[in-house]
C-alpha cells in the first residue's frame, strides 16, 4: 500500500471520510477540508466491504452460538424448574406420610384410650355389682340382728319373773 491510502483506511477504520479517530487524536482545527487528503469514495466502500467481510462470519458464528446458549439455558432453566417442583412435590410427600404417621399414632392412643375405658367400664360395674350384694347381704345380717334382739329380748322378757297377780 502507499502513503496515500494510509488516510484513506484510517477515516474507513473511524467510520467515515471527515471524521477523527477519536476525542484525543481530535485537533482544534477538525473540519476543515483543506488538512484532509481527498478520499476516494469507492476505495471507502471497498474497505469497509473488506472490513465487514473479514468480521462478518465470525460474528455471524458467534451470534448463532450466543442463540444456542440461550435455547440451552432456556432448557436449562425449564428442567431446573421441573427438579425443583419434583423437590417440592417429595417434600409434600414427606410432610404428608408424617402426617399420616402423625395420624396412626394418635389413632393407636384413641384405641388405647377406648380399651382402658371399657376395662375401667366393666371394672365399675363389676365393682357396683359386688357393693350391691356386700350391701344386701349387711341389710340381711343387720335384719337377722335386729330378729336375734328382738327374740333374745323377748325371751328376756318371758323369763323375767312376774309377779302373780293376788286375786
Amino acid at each position: 500500500m502507499s502513503g496515500a491510502e494510509r488516510p484513506e483506511e484510517a477515516a474507513a477504520a473511524a467510520g467515515g471520510p471527515g471524521r477523527s479517530l477519536g476525542p484525543s487524536v481530535a485537533s482544534p482545527d477538525e473540519g476543515v477540508v483543506e488538512d484532509l487528503p481527498l478520499i476516494d469514495e469507492k476505495a471507502v466502500e471497498q474497505l469497509t466491504e473488506g472490513l465487514i467481510s473479514h468480521y462478518l462470519p465470525d460474528l455471524q458464528r458467534s451470534k448463532s452460538a450466543l442463540q444456542e446458549l440461550t435455547q440451552n439455558q432456556v432448557v436449562l432453566l425449564e428442567t431446573l424448574e421441573q427438579e425443583i417442583s419434583k423437590f417440592k412435590e417429595c417434600n409434600s410427600i414427606l410432610e404428608i406420610n408424617a402426617l399420616f404417621s402423625e395420624a396412626k399414632h394418635y389413632h393407636n392412643k384413641l384405641v388405647n384410650i377406648r380399651n382402658e375405658m371399657m376395662m375401667i367400664h366393666e371394672k365399675t360395674s363389676k365393682l357396683k355389682k359386688r357393693a350391691l350384694k356386700l350391701q344386701q347381704k349387711r341389710q340381711k345380717e343387720e335384719l337377722e340382728r335386729e330378729q336375734q334382739r328382738e327374740k333374745e329380748l323377748e325371751r328376756e322378757k318371758q323369763l323375767t319373773a312376774k309377779p302373780a297377780k293376788r286375786t
